[in-house]
């Protein structure tokens, strides 16, 4: 597994044009990006798409990416994420669906859910379990499950803004958490 400093050296090769730093950054990262994708897409041949157009994205902003102290899967799991959402409410927009019921994701775990497992599920779950339970499923949903912000507010029956706080404290407790 790469360490975090190999994936910001592999980011910072990337910015200045590096295709070998290129190779080994989609070797370590690739797995679990495509779990993602497929996780928010619930379609193989979808999320394969949208990987491609990922690390296209990711080979153009490598540069963009600052070192903070932060994780880099961070930011490459947040292009991921976002690509596959965009490609989402795409495809509910052609497809005419409002209600988005045929959309809802599987609850069994995915495939980014056996790779967390596999490496940090134990502290994950650990502090997820510090949250409150309602700020926890809002986490779960809107990171692990793609849905928006907009969606998780009426789910919880909360005004949008006040979901966004929920979202960001949450976050910011689980960085805390992680940290210790």
């Amino acid at each position: 597994m790469a360490s975090r400093n190999d994936i910001e050296n592999w980011l910072a090769r990337c910015a200045m044009g590096d295709r070998r730093a290129f190779a080994a950054l989609y070797q370590a990262t690739s797995a679990k990006l495509f779990g993602i994708c497929l996780r928010v897409l619930q379609d193989r041949s979808e999320a394969e798409d949208v990987l491609q157009d990922v690390y296209v994205k990711i080979w153009r902003n490598a540069g963009k990416y600052q070192v903070n102290g932060l994780s880099p899967m961070t930011w490459l799991i947040t292009i991921a994420r976002n690509a596959s959402i965009d490609r989402l409410r795409r495809r509910r927009a052609m497809s005419g669906d409002s209600d988005g019921a045929d959309l809802q994701a599987d609850p069994a775990p995915g495939p980014e859910a056996r790779a967390m497992a596999a490496s940090d599920s134990a502290r994950l779950t650990g502090c997820l379990g510090e949250l409150d339970e309602r700020h926890a499923q809002a986490v779960k949903g809107a990171y692990l499950d793609g849905e928006t912000y907009a969606d998780l507010a009426a789910r919880f029956d909360v005004p949008l803004n006040t979901m966004r706080t929920w979202l960001r404290r949450s976050l910011l407790k689980l960085r805390e958490c992680l940290s210790r």
